[in-house]
């Protein structure tokens, strides 16, 4: 059993007037083989939980802690991270114009467990975490992300989980322009990981629909950069009734 365990995290962005504080003192524990929702309006501060746990530059961590069993995350560098089993899946994937995707897999497995992984159980585990989100063995060949579809970008990222195997992976509003299908797939492989291992998962979004194929243990909702309340699956669905306007959302 493993824990994430963030305390009282603060984090700030430099904008044109100076710092503002995004994240107003978070509290959240995710134990392996759990699955936490995060939710919350545009600008309540999700994706920059998200961002600023794996280490983006762009976000200041102005107090609090964040660790792995005890080990203190936030000392780390965004590599380190990687390999103390934290995984993001990002809202955009970027572009890496001539890497291919084969390479970037084995490059990235390499890294996190600092050996290179035999070639012919690689090319089988990698062969078939494909077959099963349904992406096209051409695939493999593709340089990163260049041309890729929405969908074929998030079903990228969820490869990355299945194959690299983390600890505990944040999913940043995965199930965006993904159409039904899509993130039915996508869903399934975040499933098949978890019933595979003990990850921990933190999954953000906006909307239930994802949650009905990926159920969450507990739901966060973030407001204005604190955690305005917390319940089990039934407070997504009276979220997606209901909305936020009973939280006020201010700018507080």
């Amino acid at each position: 059993m493993s824990i994430l365990s963030i305390r009282d995290l603060h984090v700030s962005v430099e904008t044109d007037t100076g710092a503002k504080e995004i994240l107003r003192g978070i509290n959240l524990d995710i134990n392996s083989n759990e699955t936490h929702a995060v939710m919350g309006p545009n600008g309540s501060g999700k994706s920059t939980l998200a961002y600023a746990l794996a280490g983006h530059p762009t976000y200041t961590i102005t107090s609090g802690s964040a660790s792995i069993d005890g080990e203190d995350l936030l000392g780390m560098s965004v590599d380190e991270r990687a390999k103390a089993g934290l995984f993001l899946a990002m809202q955009y994937p970027v572009e890496v114009p001539g890497v291919t995707v084969t390479n970037f897999l084995r490059t990235a497995k390499t890294a996190i467990d600092g050996e290179a992984p035999k070639l012919r159980t690689w090319t089988k585990e990698l062969s078939q975490a494909m077959k099963d989100l349904r992406v096209d063995p051409e695939f493999a060949s593709r340089n990163v992300n260049e041309g890729f579809s929405g969908g074929e970008k998030k079903r990228h990222e969820i490869l990355q989980m299945e194959l690299l195997k983390p600890r505990f992976a944040i999913l940043d509003e995965t199930d965006s322009g993904l159409d039904v299908d899509a993130l039915r797939i996508v869903s399934e492989g975040v499933n098949r990981v978890k019933s595979q291992s003990d990850v921990g998962i933190l999954l953000i979004t906006h909307y239930t629909r994802i949650l009905r194929y990926i159920k969450p243990d507990y739901v966060h909702v973030i407001i204005n950069g604190r955690v305005a309340e917390e319940g089990g699956a039934e407070l997504a669905e009276r979220l997606e009734n209901e909305g936020y306007d009973r939280f006020q959302v201010v700018d507080a």
